[in-house]
């Protein structure tokens, strides 16, 4: 198994690792045909970021016609977040950092 991590610089506390997921060992044929499934439809992976400014974030999303999967909330397990949908259908939920 071959993976990348990479992230930008001067912030090494951020990183985003990049592996085929169906390339991890133990998971059968019929597994692999599912994740294969799932991420053409958008519903196998998830992004978190995080903002200092949820509301202004979200603000230049939506003005940018961003697809709006969740405005900003605050969640009941103590974070304020919203979501979105990048193109190819991926969710991408922003966290503010408090």
């Amino acid at each position: 198994m071959r993976w990348i991590t990479v992230g930008p610089t001067g912030q090494p506390g951020t990183s985003i690792v990049l592996y085929p997921p169906f390339a991890s060992p133990g998971i059968t044929d019929d597994e692999r045909r599912t994740i294969s499934e799932m991420m053409a439809k958008g519903t196998y992976g998830i992004v978190v970021l995080a903002t200092k400014d949820l509301d202004r974030t979200f603000e230049r999303l939506q003005a940018r016609d961003a697809d709006i999967v969740q405005e900003p909330t605050d969640q009941p397990y103590g974070i304020r977040d919203c979501a979105i949908r990048d193109p190819a259908g991926n969710l991408i939920r922003i966290n503010e950092v408090r």
